[in-house]
């Protein structure tokens, strides 16, 4: 079975989301950013989601988690719970 695992930050509004990455394009921190920006729990470990299998997250995040190239800056992401930007650290086919 297929494992990803990813970092990513959740903000309330695209606006905030391409501002984010605007500076993480720039050289920020992208852990840095998530402490200080993420609506998510993970965001106090740098936006760690750890390794997971797919389906275990929702489809649009799901979708970019298996497909997107590894270590690429993606979104922002609409989901239900905001607007993500993901980093996929490692996937495993």
């Amino acid at each position: 079975m297929a494992l990803a695992s990813a970092r990513h930050i959740l903000v309330k509004t695209e606006a905030e989301a391409l501002a984010l990455k605007a500076q993480i394009e720039g050289g920020e921190d992208f852990a840095q950013i998530a402490k200080a920006h993420s609506q998510c729990p993970s965001g106090n470990s740098g936006g760690d989601l750890g390794q997971f299998g797919p389906g275990m997250m929702v489809p649009e995040f799901d979708k970019v988690c298996f497909s997107a190239d590894v270590g690429s800056l993606e979104g922002p992401i609409k989901t239900q719970f905001g607007y993500h930007l993901v980093e996929v650290t490692e996937r495993t086919e």
